[in-house]
């Protein structure tokens, strides 16, 4: 059996170049389909492509979340470590030490080598929390030194040796050292 176009051919209803130009354009017409349904499927890779890439992204940015978390933690385990280890023996404490802490004046009991040591910038008050309760201990400066590397908020009190200021308009007249408040 004969395809149509060879029918029509013989009837001479059409001539060889209606025939050719025909099959060319079913041709352009399948090839047209082909690449259609060929770059539905290129697109679906490609949106699902990008879900896997915002998905990564959304991964790594919560694993670095939870490695700063675990950081933050170890840091503050390593500071109330250093702190434990280190705080000096306030129990003879007879001498109330006033020091700001979060705009408000704290007081611990210390005794007057404990007092005299913190004047001079050899001991530094640091703070940390034990079972939810904010928690005050003196410590050597140094291990404060460390303690602020760690945590900087952790040191409440340190005096240290500053440069004098020029301009300062009370830079002549002295605090005395027996002034408590």
């Amino acid at each position: 059996m004969a395809s149509l176009q060879e029918q029509l051919l013989k009837a001479g209803l059409v001539d060889k170049n209606k025939a050719r130009q025909a099959n060319k354009d079913r041709q352009k017409q399948n090839r047209m389909v082909r690449k259609s349904g060929a770059s539905a499927d290129h697109r679906s890779e490609n949106l699902a492509r990008q879900e896997q890439e915002k998905k990564r992204a959304r991964d790594r940015k919560l694993n670095q979340q939870k490695q700063e978390a675990s950081r933050q933690k170890a840091m503050a385990a390593q500071v109330k470590q250093l702190i434990e280890d280190n705080c000096m023996d306030r129990d003879q404490g007879e001498i109330a030490y006033s020091f700001i802490y979060k705009n408000k004046v704290k007081r611990i009991l210390v005794t007057t080598e404990l007092k005299n040591q913190l004047t001079l910038g050899h001991l530094a008050i640091v703070t940390y929390l034990l079972n939810s309760q904010r928690k005050f201990e003196i410590v050597p400066a140094a291990v404060a030194d460390k303690i602020a590397g760690r945590n900087a908020d952790a040191v409440v009190h340190l005096n240290k040796e500053d440069a004098v200021d020029e301009n300062d308009p009370y830079a002549a007249f002295q605090v005395p050292d027996d002034l408590t408040w």
